[in-house]
């Protein structure tokens, strides 16, 4: 796995519920690029089942029209990579458990290559009981198949013969072209609350942390260089991108202390004329931290 160096400034990037009800994915990342922001996320659901066994995420008595219409980000990103150059473009989050590993290694290199390898593949083991169960998925095992699914893609990205045996996932040896651009696959970011299930995780095969929260963000990420230090890892290659943040200089200036490489700021899943305003004010972030 190769590593990328995390040192330098804060970067500053931009969090989109998109929809097709919403501005265009593709004006979103346009206008985002143009104002020099560093990278742009959009989140992943193949469906919504209408039952709400599974409270919603935000704690609110309903869930969010948003989630209901969330298009497929990695056909959005795509083509959000054909009319820009620089910005980096990523899924927060993406559902790999969700997802046929054979064909989804083999979508995720492909829009890593067209896009010059501008992908960062932001994960999620899910939220939504009954959307995982939709898939086959146990829930309760989630943790263990979405690691076999990220394992067996890694294995299909960076060997010329790749096969994979495990409980959820099973291939014989196999040739997969093409190949990502960044060497040893996408940057993977793993989302969720600190523990040592996910830092485990983290230091296996991720890249980083998408943290939920900031207190004793510090301290946990302590934890999280130490056990990549145990694996020969350079605990200074860390990204650490905290998605979806109402910004404040107080808060940005916290995050930046504690060690966070990218925050990731949210704009309203909503149309133009209400998205245009708040990515305007958020330029005044950029470069300060």
């Amino acid at each position: 796995m190769s590593e990328f160096p995390a040192d330098g400034p804060m970067k500053i990037g931009i969090a989109f519920h998109s929809t097709d009800v919403a501005m265009h994915p593709v004006e979103v990342a346009r206008e985002a690029e143009a104002r020099g922001f560093h990278s742009l996320y959009i989140p992943e659901h193949t469906h919504i089942p209408t039952s709400r066994r599974t409270p919603a995420p935000t704690g609110t008595p309903e869930l969010g029209e948003e989630y209901k219409r969330s298009p497929d980000p990695y056909i959005a990103l795509a083509a959000a990579a054909a009319v820009t150059e620089e910005i980096l473009l990523g899924t927060g989050i993406g559902l790999p458990a969700q997802h046929d590993p054979i064909t989804f290694a083999k979508e995720l290199a492909t829009l890593d290559w067209m896009s010059e390898g501008r992908f960062v593949f932001g994960i999620g083991y899910g939220w939504n009981h009954e959307e995982m169960e939709n898939h086959g998925i146990d829930v309760k095992r989630r943790r263990a198949h979405v690691r076999e699914v990220m394992l067996a893609m890694q294995a299909l990205w960076t060997q010329d013969v790749a096969g994979y045996a495990g409980e959820f996932v099973r291939f014989e040896d196999s040739w997969q072209w093409p190949k990502p651009v960044q060497p040893g696959g996408p940057r993977v970011l793993i989302g969720g609350g600190a523990g040592p299930k996910l830092f485990a995780q983290i230091a296996e095969y991720a890249h980083g942390w998408m943290p939920i929260g900031g207190a004793g963000m510090a301290e946990q990420l302590a934890t999280l260089r130490g056990l990549l230090e145990e694996r020969g890892r350079d605990p200074r290659a860390l990204h650490v991108v905290p998605m979806g943040v109402f910004p404040s200089d107080e808060k940005l200036r916290y995050y930046k202390e504690s060690g966070v490489t990218e925050c990731v700021l949210r704009i309203p899943s909503a149309a133009r004329d209400e998205v245009m305003p708040v990515l305007d004010d958020y330029v005044q972030y950029l470069g300060r931290f």
